[in-house]
């Protein structure tokens, strides 16, 4: 008998790797929120350059520039399944929202903020053009599940709270895809994920909004295994210069020429321009194409 039940979880398993091998988002308002002209790209697609324009892309987009986007960018199912919760970790209770399936989930994305943001800004349905919509659109249509923590602080302690986070819910859908966003100072979080050699494992890609570098990350357990890296940035963030993360890129390339490392730059854009236009269902779908 026991050794009968040990071969189903073991089949289990291998079903719900083989799914998430074939996991692919199924298009949902693409047209609204697919990328704007390509004004340059490498001969290898790595890096691109978008075409931002505010007026377009805010004052056109927004019924109330940068506070309420037009309706028909949203949807309000998402709200059917999005719920308040704490989780009590070593390092205190740690409040989240959660949106879609909080158990045997087919894919999994966390979004973690930056400086002076809060679990709240991920669940805004009408803020940065209503991408945060999308994103939770995207996963409660793929049944997967959405994940929008309270981050905290920005070093090793909130590294280990975010940690505990990812497998809890990781320990709920086993086998499921993991994806970690990071906008702004956020990127403390996915650099220290990424060095940990057992969070990491969970971790199938990180995507850098308007963050920074870290070359520790050439050491790391993540890069080791290669997991796809997203970088979106403004060439006009006056926060992170965008010139220190293509130099950073080089690095990457450098050690691993083909290592897979998408650069999206935002020509004029801003600060928090990524976190607008960044085009989630595209990006998963490179990452989860490039999930070993």
């Amino acid at each position: 008998m026991i050794r009968f039940v040990a071969l189903l979880v073991l089949f289990a398993v291998t079903l719900s790797s083989a799914e998430a091998a074939r996991l692919k988002l199924a298009p949902y308002k693409d047209r609204l929120f697919a990328y704007p002209r390509i004004l340059a790209r490498s001969e290898d697609n790595h890096y691109r350059v978008v075409d931002y324009q505010e007026l377009r892309d805010i004052n056109d987009r927004d019924a109330i520039p940068e506070r309420k986007v037009k309706r028909k960018y949203v949807s309000s199912r998402p709200r059917l399944s999005r719920k308040e919760i704490v989780l009590q970790t070593a390092g205190g209770p740690l409040r989240h929202y959660a949106v879609g399936k909080r158990k045997r989930a087919r894919i999994i994305t966390l979004y973690l903020h930056g400086q002076g943001g809060n679990r709240r800004q991920g669940v805004n349905d009408n803020s940065f053009g209503g991408n945060f919509n999308r994103i939770q659109n995207l996963m409660v249509r793929a049944k997967g599940l959405y994940l929008s923590p309270d981050v905290g602080s920005f070093d090793a302690a909130g590294t280990r709270r975010i940690s505990e986070l990812i497998r809890h819910y990781a320990k709920q859908s086993p086998g499921a895809p993991i994806f970690v966003a990071c906008g702004s100072m956020g990127g403390a979080l996915c650099w220290g994920l990424a060095s940990q050699s057992g969070t990491s494992s969970l971790i199938s890609g990180y995507l850098l909004l308007g963050s920074f570098w870290d070359d520790g990350f050439l050491k790391s357990p993540a890069f080791a295994r290669s997991v796809p890296l997203f970088f979106g940035h403004g060439s006009r963030d006056k926060v992170f210069p965008i010139d220190n993360q293509l130099a950073f890129l080089d690095r990457i390339r450098q050690r691993s020429p083909g290592y897979p490392a998408l650069f999206v730059q935002f020509e004029t854009g801003g600060h928090g321009t990524p976190i607008r236009m960044t085009d989630w269902r595209e990006t998963l779908n490179w990452m989860l194409s490039h999930r070993r």
